[in-house]
């Protein structure tokens, strides 16, 4: 098998049910895996050496500052991200073994953008705005970088992004519990964000967009497709948007609190 001259590089904690996977589809096809853990406590690190010694400790502090930094380690010219719940699909491996040597030598590509392919409870999902969830993922390191604040961290490049067409594989939660601790953990960020972008909630905010997330996943997206897991996919995606659009109006709640707090001591 031909190693490409490819950096993967991945950022991880806790991941040992699924990290063996993700580095099985790309082991033997690049040249250099690089591995950052947030202090894991379970075997992930042990199994991770099983295919590189470049693995570091660092500790988190935001999904962008952690995968810069993570680029920034590794050799090659070309880096690829995945994350630790992601493998290439088959077919993303064969496309990139063929196209690669060819798109490398035109110095206007600086990217390559692959569709996601989320599988979810017991079946991948095609519709709900799940897919194709097009993600830039391999990229030249000296023109693309991640942005972004705590949550959705976004690949920016300065050049051309050539769209490829096999999945990248996201196997993103275990179970429904699964599911709604991610809920809980990443509406507390993105509620933190739109605060720090000066945006404000209600009722009425907190209301209207719940029911809007579900409308537009049922009827524009056509969730319903996807049969019950589509169903539950939406339930879920809804209990997101109030989730954080609650915790945002807590937010409010609690400064005014502290103001009227500080107010009496002066």
């Amino acid at each position: 098998m031909i190693r490409l001259p490819i950096s993967v590089y991945i950022i991880g904690y806790n991941e040992e049910k699924k990290i063996k996977d993700c580095l099985e589809s790309v082991s033997d096809i690049v040249d250099e895996i690089v591995f950052v853990d947030s202090h894991s406590t379970d075997s992930t690190v042990s199994i991770v050496r099983e295919y590189t010694t470049k693995i570091y400790t660092r500790d988190f502090n935001s999904y962008t500052d952690q995968k810069n930094y993570a680029q920034s380690l590794c050799k090659n010219e070309w880096v690829l991200n995945l994350d630790c719940d992601e493998r290439l699909s088959p077919e993303a491996r064969e496309e990139l073994l063929n196209k690669f040597p060819s798109i490398q030598e035109n110095p206007e590509i600086v990217g390559i953008s692959f569709p996601r392919l989320t599988f979810y409870l017991y079946k991948f999902l095609r519709h709900g705005g799940w897919y194709p969830d097009r993600k830039i993922r391999l990229v030249r390191k000296c023109c693309c970088a991640w942005e972004g604040k705590r949550l959705h961290e976004e690949m920016k490049c300065k050049g051309n992004i050539v769209p490829f067409q096999g999945d990248i594989l996201h196997y993103s939660f275990d179970s429904v519990d699964d599911h709604l601790k991610t809920i809980m953990k990443f509406s507390e960020m993105g509620a933190q964000d739109l605060w720090d972008k000066g945006r404000r909630s209600s009722l009425c905010t907190m209301v209207a967009r719940t029911f809007w997330t579900g409308f537009r996943k049922i009827f524009l997206e056509f969730a319903f497709l996807d049969g019950v897991a589509g169903i539950i996919m939406t339930g879920f995606s809804m209990a997101a948007t109030w989730s954080k659009y609650s915790k945002l109006y807590l937010l409010q709640k609690k400064q005014i609190l502290n103001q009227k707090g500080n107010s009496a001591v002066q």
